[in-house]
């Protein structure tokens, strides 16, 4: 009310005619604007909405962590943690301005130059994708490397996710071609474990605890391995820093106390989860995190912890890798001038202590 009526008095004729017919009268509503009765909407412009691509997985395990720690209310902020099923779906809520901030992959900010779009990363959370391309079992023995997925189905979380940006490279870095392979989204965790069991995908993207299930009930394998630095510096040829905090450029810019105070939670979060063990970070997630099994849970979340940053900077040389991946299958970025310094920053995480 108070941007379409206390704001604009002179502009508001069908907006006076509504609050009659709802009993209303104008002076009443310009009482309420008076004694500030639209508090509430103002108070709900400082929160900070941040949009997680699946908030169960270990790629984004920083955020619930800050939240369960109590970090985000330390720093004064009054933040809410929503979840998508996939990287792409988060971006699209952050473009369409329901939230503020995205936990994704950091190649979605290069992606989105592409585009005409400018988001900045200004916590860096991985080192690494921290997922795997895995094969059904039954698949295995003639399904050994992506140059066998010609005429098969490759699963990702979403289309235009990072998980499709991997699998294509991967793919074309085998020496195939788009038409060779079709690409199908299943989302990820229960869903994913669906598409695999029902034999819609040949081949999946997914990530911790996912990756763990997978394995231990038999229903597939791995075919290429990303969890690790020497994973991914095989597969990809370098560094692929993933998972990180990012924002509208203009947010960032119109925002430096709040755009530092999340730098400093998240750099405070990277920090626990160096100096704790897998069973004391598993004891402050929630329990339906599990999945029934805290036991692989915890499993999962110690071959995971070096895929995590220890102070929240992009890695030296980790934008270049990203933009060299992501050239090499997606014609709308090769040959195209993108500002990398644009994409990311390390202002804010260098000022914590």
């Amino acid at each position: 009310m108070r941007d379409d009526f206390c704001v604009w008095p002179a502009l508001n004729g069908r907006l006076r005619r509504r609050l009659l017919t709802l009993g209303i009268t104008v002076s009443t509503a310009i009482t309420a604007c008076a004694l500030g009765l639209a508090a509430p909407q103002a108070r709900a412009a400082d929160k900070i909405i941040i949009m997680v691509g699946g908030i169960n997985k270990l790629i984004y395990l920083p955020p619930k962590l800050a939240e369960s720690l109590g970090y985000f209310k330390e720093e004064g902020l009054d933040v809410e943690l929503q979840s998508q099923p996939a990287g792409v779906d988060a971006e699209n809520e952050l473009l369409a301005g329901a939230v503020q901030a995205v936990v994704g992959y950091y190649d979605h900010s290069i992606d989105l130059q592409s585009k005409g779009k400018e988001v900045t990363s200004i916590a860096q959370l991985l080192l690494v994708p921290g997922g795997m391309e895995m094969v059904r079992a039954d698949l295995a023995d003639s399904v050994r490397s992506m140059a066998d997925l010609k005429g098969k189905t490759l699963g990702v979380t979403g289309l235009g996710s990072s998980s499709s940006f991997i699998a294509q490279y991967l793919a074309n870095r085998a020496g195939l071609k788009a038409g060779d392979y079709s690409i199908l989204p299943v989302g990820a965790g229960n869903t994913l474990i669906a598409a695999m069991k029902q034999k819609r995908v040949d081949v999946a993207w997914t990530t911790e605890p996912t990756t763990s299930i997978l394995l231990a009930s038999g229903a597939a394998k791995v075919l290429v391995d990303m969890s690790s630095v020497d994973g991914t510096k095989a597969a990809l040829g370098g560094l692929y820093p993933a998972s990180s905090l990012y924002v509208h450029r203009s947010w960032m810019n119109s925002h430096k106390a709040e755009s530092q105070k999340l730098a400093r939670v998240f750099v405070k979060t990277l920090r626990y989860i160096q100096t704790h063990s897998a069973e004391d970070i598993a004891d402050k997630m929630p329990k339906d995190y599990y999945g029934g099994n805290k036991a692989i849970y915890v499993q999962a979340l110690k071959a995971s912890l070096p895929m995590y940053s220890a102070d929240g900077k992009m890695p030296a040389g980790g934008p270049e890798q990203v933009l060299k991946v992501m050239a090499g299958f997606n014609p709308n970025i090769k040959g195209k001038n993108i500002d990398l310094s644009k994409t990311y920053t390390n202002e804010f995480v260098d000022q914590v202590k």
